[in-house]
């Protein structure tokens, strides 16, 4: 009977309301509702938990309803009182090989236990607020050890695949492995087979049937397919078996050494921990990158440690396997467009029903099946992708060690070894400096690449004193410290070349910076409010542009300065002096302030891209897009993009403005751009990009309607008239505005700067190479808006009939 009242009836001038009679009570809650989507997504994820719960089990030699009861509990209770709401919890394969070495060694009932230790060791450390300084774990170490894992479920599956039994390590499993492939079993083989063929093939089906079929998960088809033909044909094999749940035996007292089972304790803690916090990161990352997505809430790290130790808690009493984030579930209930935690506490539901109901038909699947499966799961573990990450940022050597040192001796070791290698490589690169001198048409050039410690003195002493005094030296520090004994060093000998004669120029990797204490490289402007005494660029340096040139005062040169201080107050450099030729010397300051930026360019990029514009130059330009944008000089297209020579191919303008074609005045240089990027270059998408405070858009707000004799007939004049379309759409009250996702545009320059970009796009449409490229489906069109003050890109994203720009997040899409 709420219906009596408005749903939107508000009255914010009273502090109380008189309720009609049939209306509901001031403090009455609502019922509990589920999103339609939440419903969808927890049963997917149900679909894909229940085998694999019970291939778990199996592949622990735990009974099978520990499975269920992980899974269960794992979506309950991690689900309801865990930081991450899309997180899904329960028997993760990344617990497989610790679980089954404490059963093996311990007893199923004392696993139970030591599965309530580890939860309540995860309960203390969420309390004490450390979950973020689990990330701190290298990732080479991380992705070893799952490897390492998946590498032990693999081999010990193969023999429950090949019909046999697995062995309790993997140099057993691998020397048992010859025999067992001498008594195979045809059925169990077969069953197997099918089996990795469906989870092979299924995510392959083409065709739009293929995309309808798509959504039944691959695990669940190829059980079910097994399992159905397994029936059909009448073969005997090694079935599910699930005692009765009056049977089922919960946690006890632990019992063994205490050593061991502390040691078993820390394994099951380290692993939940470490894999629940690094998965509740990576479902952050895919709900930011989801088309439409709003803002998304960041996981509470500490918050999900304390659920997954109470669902642990939980679990082990109650007799289940030890609970962590599953990344395939997650992954899952992400993908199948779940909003709040109501799915993943769903799908608990639903495994507990199917517990309680569908025993029998679960009693019918084959064990080989549900070993296959959990087999393809391990193999998964072991990913590509790590490697060759791991191997881009040389610290394969710890992903090896931690891999070999789990496959070998058993998780907890294994990651002890990788630690150790992690802090030794790491200590390595800390000592390891190379110092070279050479000598270049008469100056001397001491590179040092590494970090310039006290370790390194005397190398660099002794080739510091190979340049000759009063010679021309340029020391580069390639590097991202020094310390006091290697600044002292460099100091000194600094002080005695330019005492007798020579000059010295020390740079690092931000161009122009001199050698100074560590405390002031770091300082702010000086209290005057200009830059600190050292001359450093009051711009902070990024990476891809090395030679931003900072407007400074350039006081009159004092005739008792010294060099240094002379080049530090912007006063000219008499080696670069030396190194300009007469005519160079001789040119205005702005001539000269680009020589200087293309001698830099010369000395310290060119070396580094030589390479690769060799490549280009045999091999021609491929860009893959398209990058059309204003002339504005404070729109840098390679530093917003992080692209490189080769990938874009760019038209800049005035105003970023596309004429249409038959346009009046119109100017073929644009379109002939566009025809070239698209029917030679053959390039995949077009950008059109505007920017804030764009002087071209306020010009056109400011304009006045003119004739061809007055001061709009102009070169520029006449150009702004192709932005003309942009400002009737502005004023055009009939259609929606473009507009800033979570917030107004700030005045009608930003308004217009929005509205142009998406004038321009239907204007690039109207081209006939654009027009024949998007029907084809070979050309996409993409709208950015640039904010400079905010160093912030937003792209446009069509919803229904609006036109919002979304800001970009700083997150990795390649998860």
């Amino acid at each position: 009977m709420s219906a009596c009242i408005p749903a939107d009836a508000t009255e914010p001038a009273h502090t109380e309301r008189t309720h009609p009679p049939h209306s509901p009570p001031p403090g009455r809650r609502r019922g509990f509702r589920v999103a339609s989507a939440d419903l969808s997504a927890a049963v997917a994820v149900f679909l894909i938990a229940l085998p694999l719960s019970l291939g778990i089990a199996l592949t622990t030699g735990a009974p099978l309803q520990a499975g269920l009861v992980a899974a269960a509990v794992g979506g309950l209770v991690a689900g309801r009182l865990g930081g991450s709401p899309l997180q899904v919890s329960g028997p993760a394969a990344g617990l497989t090989v610790v679980t089954a070495d404490v059963i093996h060694q311990y007893g199923w009932r004392t696993t139970c236990a030591v599965t309530v230790l580890a939860g309540l060791a995860q309960l203390g450390l969420g309390c004490l607020r450390v979950a973020r300084g689990a990330l701190a774990v290298s990732p080479a170490i991380v992705h070893g050890m799952l490897a390492g894992i998946g590498v032990t479920i693999a081999v010990a599956q193969a023999h429950i695949v090949l019909g046999g039994e697995p062995q309790s390590s993997v140099p057993d499993n691998l020397r048992a492995l010859p025999a067992q492939l001498a008594r195979l079993d045809p059925a169990a083989l077969a069953m197997s087979v099918l089996t990795l063929a469906v989870l092979f093939l299924w995510p392959r089906l083409p065709g739009r049937a293929g995309h309808l079929l798509r959504r039944v998960p691959a695990a669940l088809v190829a059980v079910a397919g097994a399992t159905a033909l397994a029936a059909a044909a009448g073969l005997v094999l090694p079935l599910v078996d699930l005692p009765s749940w009056r049977s089922h035996a919960l946690a006890g007292l632990p019992e063994g050494p205490v050593l061991g089972l502390v040691a078993a304790v820390l394994a099951t803690t380290l692993v939940c921990s470490v894999q629940s916090l690094l998965g509740a990161v990576a479902v952050d990352k895919l709900a930011s990158a989801r088309p439409g997505a709003g803002h998304v809430v960041r996981s509470d790290l500490d918050r999900e440690l304390l659920g997954q130790g109470a669902a642990n808690v939980v679990s082990g009493t109650l007799g289940g396997l030890p609970v962590a984030g599953v990344a395939v579930r997650s992954t899952a209930n992400v993908h199948a467009g779940a909003v709040s935690r109501n799915s993943t506490m769903l799908h608990g539901v639903l495994v507990v029903a199917a517990a309680l109901l569908l025993v029998p038909l679960l009693e019918l699947i084959p064990l080989a099946s549900l070993a296959a499966l959990v087999m393809a799961v391990g193999i998964r573990m072991v990913s590509l992708h790590h490697i060759r990450t791991v191997t881009r940022h040389r610290e394969v050597l710890v992903y090896a060690v931690t891999a070999l040192g789990v496959i070998s001796l058993g998780v907890l070791e294994g990651v002890a070894l990788g630690i150790a290698v992690a802090v030794g490589v790491a200590l390595h690169r800390l000592t390891r400096t190379r110092i070279t001198h050479t000598e270049e048409d008469g100056v001397h050039h001491v590179h040092v690449r590494g970090q310039l410690t006290f370790l390194a003195v005397p190398r660099l002493s002794r080739a510091l004193h190979l340049v000759p005094q009063g010679a021309d030296a340029v020391v580069a520090l390639d590097g991202s410290f020094m310390d006091h004994a290697a600044y002292e060093t460099l100091q000194d000998w600094q002080s005695t070349h330019t005492a007798r004669g020579g000059t010295v120029e020390i740079t690092g990797r931000r161009t122009g910076v001199r050698i100074a204490e560590p405390g002031a490289l770091a300082s702010g402007p000086e209290p005057d409010g200009e830059p600190g005494a050292s001359g450093d660029c009051r711009c902070r340096p990024w990476t891809a542009w090395r030679n931003h040139q900072c407007d400074r005062p350039s006081p009159a040169p004092d005739a008792g300065a010294r060099p240094d201080e002379m080049l530090e107050s912007g006063e000219a450099d008499p080696r670069t002096d030396r190194a300009l030729s007469a005519p160079a010397r001789r040119r205005t300051p702005g001539g000269r302030q680009l020589v200087r930026g293309l001698s830099t360019f010369q000395r310290r990029t060119a070396p580094l891209v030589r390479g690769e514009l060799a490549r280009l130059a045999r091999e021609g330009q491929r860009p893959s897009q398209l990058f059309l944008t204003c002339a504005d000089s404070r729109v840098v297209t390679s530093m917003i993009t992080s692209s490189g020579p080769g990938d874009l191919f760019v038209v800049r303008n005035v105003g970023n403005l596309v004429p249409p074609p038959g346009a009046e005045s119109r100017d073929d240089s644009v379109a002939a751009a566009i025809e070239y990027a698209v029917d030679v270059l053959a390039v995949r998408s077009i950008t059109v990009c505007g920017h804030s405070g764009c002087g071209a858009m306020q010009a056109l707000l400011d304009s006045r309607p003119a004739s061809p004799a007055s001061p709009a007939a102009t070169p520029l004049g006449r150009w702004l008239r192709h932005g003309a379309p942009s400002l009737e759409r502005l004023r055009d009250t009939g259609a929606p505005a473009p507009r800033l996702a979570g917030r107004p545009p700030a005045d009608d320059v930003e308004q217009l700067c929005l509205t142009n970009v998406v004038q321009q796009l239907e204007h690039l449409r109207a081209h006939e190479s654009v027009a024949r490229a998007l029907k084809e489906g070979s050309l996409e069109l993409h709208g950015v808006y640039f904010h400079v003050g905010e160093a912030q890109a937003y792209l446009l994203a069509e919803q229904e009939e609006s036109r919002v720009f979304d800001r970009v997040r700083d997150v990795d899409l390649a998860v």
